[in-house]
Parts: C-alpha cells; structure tokens; sequence
C-alpha cells in the first residue's frame, strides 16, 4: 500500500483486560498492519507489551481496554487504555515490557484522561511510498 496516498489510517477495537483479550489485541493489530503493507515484527512486539502491561497492572473488574492504531506521514501511533490512572507505567523503574517498548519505539509516553483513564502509547518509523 502506498501510504502517501492516504493521510491517516486509523483502528481500534475494545478488549476483555484478559490475558486472552491481550493475545487477540496482538492478534488483531497484526491482521491490520498486514492490510496497510506494513511491517509486522516490531509493532506487534509493542502490542503484545503493551496489552499485557493493560491486562497485568491495569486491570479493573468490569472494565475492558483498548487498543488504538494510528499511521499518519511515516509513523505508527500504537496506544493501549485502561482504566487505571493511579497506576503508572513509570512507578518503581521500568519493567521488561516497557524495556522492549522503549527499545523498538521511537518515542513512547503516557497520556492521562479523561479519568480514571490512561492511555500508554509509542510511534515507530514506518517507511511511505512502497
């Protein structure tokens, strides 16, 4: 797909805070990139980290996450919400997950609101015009 061709690509679905919400947000996020011509290894390992960060410590009975994907010019917005603002990614050092968030991302950070929700996202590169 050429992605010049459209300004902005957009997905995002709703999920039980499961751990099998959290495959299927892998799941899901590599069938779409797939449809864009996008590549597939290092986004889905920020969406595996990131679902399960959501499912693991973001975790409200009742409260489902979600999973958003945006391509705008050459870069790839992933964010993954959940309903548990009091609980930073940033609280006592970075885990494994956000290790591997923070190595394949370009940037990634935390978005607070509206309460009680936050939302942790990373962009990474993507190439346009192929």
């Amino acid at each position: 797909m050429n992605l010049e061709s459209r300004e902005l690509l957009l997905f995002s679905v709703q999920l039980s805070s499961t751990p099998r919400g959290a495959r299927l947000a892998r799941l899901l996020a590599v069938e779409q990139l797939r449809s864009w011509g996008l590549p597939l290894e290092d986004p889905a390992h920020v969406v595996a980290e990131l679902a399960v960060n959501a499912v693991t410590h973001g975790r409200v009975p009742g409260r489902d996450f979600q999973l958003g994907m945006a391509v705008f010019a050459d870069t790839l917005r992933i964010e993954v919400a959940d309903t548990k603002a009091d609980r930073l990614p940033a609280e006592g050092g970075l885990g494994y997950g956000l290790v591997v968030v923070a190595a394949l991302a370009d940037r990634w950070g935390v978005s607070l609101g509206p309460s009680p929700r936050k939302t942790v996202w990373a962009e990474l590169a993507v190439r346009t015009g192929t």
